[in-house]
């Protein structure tokens, strides 16, 4: 009887030692993400607004005409005559998207797009008004296949303005991000528009 009471005690106290060195079982509370965070691969749907140049980075463009497979590369700088030549070993490049966060002033800082891969077409996303006709007609001297898009925030505001966009011969849509869409301001634009409303 004694030895049983003994093997009992050991098994209790074996028992109790395992629950003492298992793992913790109450609840944490989980930590924020770090400072800078979007809070997960696909960002928090509650951030914060931002500016036209932050909304803007990396889009994702979709043409339903283009049935093929086909890589897209994307960057939000104006890429290198290096990072064009890296792309020669993305198999089935088809597009490249270049999303800026400003205009860039020359032709000189636009002339490493002329190493773009033979096979691809490029696409650059530009935010706001051209800030000087230089800025607009510096694309114009591109010696490759380009789509240019420009988004802005509201109506023109000048007349000027609208004929800069116009001399821009790669320039394909204007996007105004506008809370309620208006044309007002945009008679003499002759690309075609289209709006974009940003729901919180």
């Amino acid at each position: 009887m004694k030895t049983l009471k003994l093997a009992a005690m050991f098994a209790a106290g074996l028992i109790a030692g395992c629950m003492a060195a298992g793992p913790v079982s109450t609840a944490r509370t989980p930590q924020p993400p770090p400072s800078g965070s979007a809070g997960g691969p696909l960002g928090s749907p509650f951030a914060e607004r931002h500016d036209i140049a932050v909304t803007l980075a990396t889009p994702l463009i979709i043409d339903r005409a283009d049935l093929g497979l086909g890589t897209t590369a994307q960057f939000d700088r104006l890429p290198t005559a290096a990072d064009l030549n890296d792309l020669l070993r993305v198999p089935a490049l088809t597009h490249v998207v270049v999303s800026l966060p400003g205009w860039p002033s020359d032709f000189e800082s636009l002339q490493p797009l002329g190493a773009l891969p033979a096979e691809s077409d490029l696409i650059v996303v530009l935010p706001g008004y051209p800030p000087t006709r230089a800025a607009a007609e510096a694309w114009n001297y591109l010696g490759t296949r380009a789509r240019l898009i420009v988004v802005v925030s509201g109506p023109p505001p000048t007349a000027t303005v609208i004929n800069d966009l116009n001399t821009m011969r790669y320039l394909e849509r204007v996007i105004a991000q506008m809370d309620e869409p208006s044309r007002t301001g945009f008679d003499r634009l002759q690309r075609p528009l289209s709006f974009r409303k940003l729901v919180e």
